[in-house]
């Protein structure tokens, strides 16, 4: 059965969804597969700032996800895979989102404008790089028409990944 994706909205970060983004990622089960904890705020500034920036150069970034009321539920989006290990140069999608917003088709909706907005900007494929047992976001990747690629571990974490392509 499927129903109906709610109403999300995407923007470029702000300097004010640094906080925003500190204050609904400062959850252990939000940040159950990124460590287990929130970063600093001076993490989310210098992310936001960087998000920015990408978006002017290349049409795409993280954006910060919105609901109908106007709050910030977290982000979505796609930028090239930062590390020195696995798909280097290629651009990963993915997402975060606070607790209270978990099961209720938020991520699929961002998610899909991503495509369409990578797509727009020439991007020819995406992956998402996501925990073995992360479940949730196993099935936003199936929902996405994703296809398993690559099963790895990750040099820092040594904790069972999965490489999803998707062909644009």
């Amino acid at each position: 059965m499927n129903r109906a994706l709610p109403v999300v909205r995407l923007r470029v970060p702000t300097d004010e969804d640094a906080v925003a983004w500190h204050r609904i990622f400062d959850d252990p089960d939000v940040m159950e597969f990124h460590g287990g904890r929130s970063a600093e705020l001076s993490v989310y500034e210098e992310l936001t700032a960087r998000q920015r920036r990408h978006d002017a150069e290349h049409g795409f970034c993280l954006w910060t996800m919105v609901d109908e009321d106007g709050r910030v539920m977290g982000f979505t989006g796609a930028q090239p895979w930062p590390q020195d290990w696995g798909p280097r140069g290629e651009i990963e999608i993915g997402w975060r989102l606070g607790r209270a917003y978990w099961g209720k088709g938020y991520v699929t909706a961002a998610a899909r404008q991503t495509l369409e907005r990578v797509r727009a900007a020439g991007v020819a494929e995406v992956v998402a790089m996501v925990n073995a047992r992360n479940t949730r976001s196993i099935a936003v990747t199936e929902r996405l028409g994703m296809r398993l690629a690559e099963v790895f571990t990750t040099p820092t974490s040594r904790q069972e990944g999965h490489c999803y392509r998707l062909a644009l």
